[in-house]
This record gives C-alpha cells, structure tokens and sequence, in this order.
C-alpha cells in the first residue's frame, strides 16, 4: 500500500518550530508499506522554522477561511499551494490513503486550533485534509493508525 505522510510524523524537522513528532507506530507500517513524506506548509513554500499559524473562523477550513500566521500575516496561499501540490503526489504516485498530524491548520482532520492562537481546539480540519478527502482520499491523522499482524486498520 502506497501511503501518503505528514513527514513530521516520519521524524522529520518539518513543524513550525523545526521539530518532528515521530510516530512509532506509523514508522512500523514501512515494514509493509510504502510511505511518502510531505510537509504541506514547506511544499507551498514556508520556511522552517515558522511562525505559528492556524484557521481564521473557529471551525477549520471549509474553502473560505483565511489562515494567518501569529504575527496576523495572511498565509492562505501558502496553505493552498501546499494542499494542491499533496494532492499531485497522491495522484501521481497513485497513493492509497493519507496519514496527518493531528491538530494542525494543513493536516489536521479532526481537531485544529480556532485561530485565537489561545490553544483552544475546535473540530474541523486543515486545508490539506480537506482537499484530499474533497477528491476521494481517505484521510487519518496518526491517532486513528493501528498496527496489528502488518495490517492498516
């Protein structure tokens, strides 16, 4: 199964503040599966570091929102150009599902900050998660990942 990864997930330095949050059970599933890394934010051409950002509106994007980063700087184009270039990936390498970081205003599917930048959490998902389940992908963040006997549940 070809997967598609938030790369933070896979350990990789790609989150806002340049750290990863590497997934044990998600790094098993290479055992069997063929995952591939992306970091939406850096694909539409943020930096790492970055400052923090999340969805203008308190209820994750729905294709109208606005996301600006802490200092009040609109971002919204970064976070689309980003989900449209995953998407791509997903396509081109004919991925199978996708697995997202939990809580962020790109992956998040569940849960994403209301953009108060107060920590308060809200459902909803990112501009990522939404786009590719919007075009048929199954989406997960890394909390609904089990791995049992080698299989994706």
């Amino acid at each position: 199964m070809r997967i598609l990864v938030s790369a933070c997930l896979l350990g990789l330095p790609t989150r806002y503040d340049a750290r990863s949050k590497a997934n044990r059970r998600i790094l098993e599933l290479l055992k069997d599966h063929i995952l591939i890394p992306v970091c939406p934010e850096q694909l539409g051409g943020l930096p790492t570091p970055r400052p923090r950002c999340e969805i203008l509106g308190g209820h994750g994007w729905t294709g109208n929102e606005r996301v600006v980063d802490e200092f009040g700087n609109n971002k919204t184009e970064n976070f689309l150009k980003g989900a449209e270039i995953a998407l791509q990936i997903a396509r081109l390498l004919n991925v199978d599902l996708a697995i997202l970081k939990s809580k962020s205003p790109s992956c998040g599917k569940n849960l994403v900050y209301d953009g108060s930048f107060s920590g308060r959490l809200v459902p909803g998902k990112g501009v990522t998660a939404f786009l590719l389940e919007k075009n048929g992908l199954k989406v997960f963040e890394e909390d609904e990942v089990f791995v049992n006997n080698n299989d994706l549940l």
